[in-house]
C-alpha cells in the first residue's frame, strides 16, 4: 500500500497554516505523515504542529532548502508538496490514487483562488490552466504530488527561494506522465 508524506514549507504563515493540518487529517485517506518545515523558527508554528501531531522542522528561510529538508525527513513513497495557504476539497487522495493507478509519476491540481474579485480570479485561473496545458510548468501552489523515486531520480527541488519547483516539474514531465487533475486546490492570493 502506498504511503504519502505531505511537506509544507512555512515562513511566518502561521495564520494560514492553522487550517491545513486539520483538513489533511479529515481526508478519508489521510497521509501517513505531515511535515512542516519552518523557515522562521516560530514558536506559534511549532504549537500548531504539536496541536495536530505534525512533524515540525526548523530550516533556513529558503523554500527550496526547506522542501529538500522535509524530503530528507519524509518516510513516504509519494511526496505531496503544499503551501501553507492551500485549502483542499474533500477526498483528494483517492483522486490521486486513481491517477497513480494510471501510471502517473506526478500530478498537479487546478489552481483556484479564494480571495480576489471574480474577474481577476477568472483571468488568473484561466492563464494558469493555459500555461500548464501548453507545456508550461506548474508551480508549487498547485499541490505537486510526486513519486519519491522520480523525485530523487530528477534531483528534487532547486535550492532557490522562489520557483524552486520549476526544474523538478520540467524533469518529471520529460520522464513519463505528469497529470493535471480536474480537482482544484484553493489558494489565498497574497497581497
Amino acid at each position: 500500500m502506498r504511503s504519502d508524506s505531505v511537506i509544507i514549507p512555512c515562513y511566518q504563515d502561521e495564520v494560514k497554516l492553522m487550517h491545513l493540518p486539520k483538513q489533511l487529517h479529515q481526508l478519508s485517506h489521510h497521509p501517513a505523515e505531515i511535515i512542516v518545515v519552518d523557515g522562521a523558527d516560530n514558536k506559534k508554528c511549532r504549537e500548531i504542529c504539536n496541536q495536530y501531531h505534525v512533524l515540525w522542522l526548523s530550516s533556513k528561510p529558503c523554500r527550496g532548502q526547506q522542501l529538500l529538508a522535509g524530503v530528507a525527513l519524509a518516510q513516504g513513497d509519494v511526496l505531496w508538496f503544499l503551501h501553507a495557504d492551500a485549502r483542499l476539497p474533500p477526498d483528494l487522495l483517492s483522486v490521486m490514487t486513481a491517477a497513480f493507478e494510471h501510471d502517473a509519476v506526478g500530478v498537479i491540481f487546478v489552481f483556484a483562488l479564494t480571495s480576489c474579485a471574480l474577474g481577476q480570479r477568472f483571468v488568473l485561473e484561466s492563464a494558469i490552466v493555459l500555461r500548464c496545458r501548453f507545456g508550461g510548468v506548474p508551480y508549487g501552489d498547485q499541490g505537486l504530488f510526486i513519486l519519491r523515486q522520480a523525485y530523487i531520480q530528477v534531483g528534487g527541488h532547486a535550492l532557490w527561494s522562489l520557483y524552486e519547483e520549476v526544474p523538478l516539474a520540467r524533469s518529471v514531465r520529460c520522464m513519463r506522465k505528469f497529470l493535471s487533475l480536474s480537482e482544484p486546490i484553493f489558494v489565498h492570493l497574497r497581497h
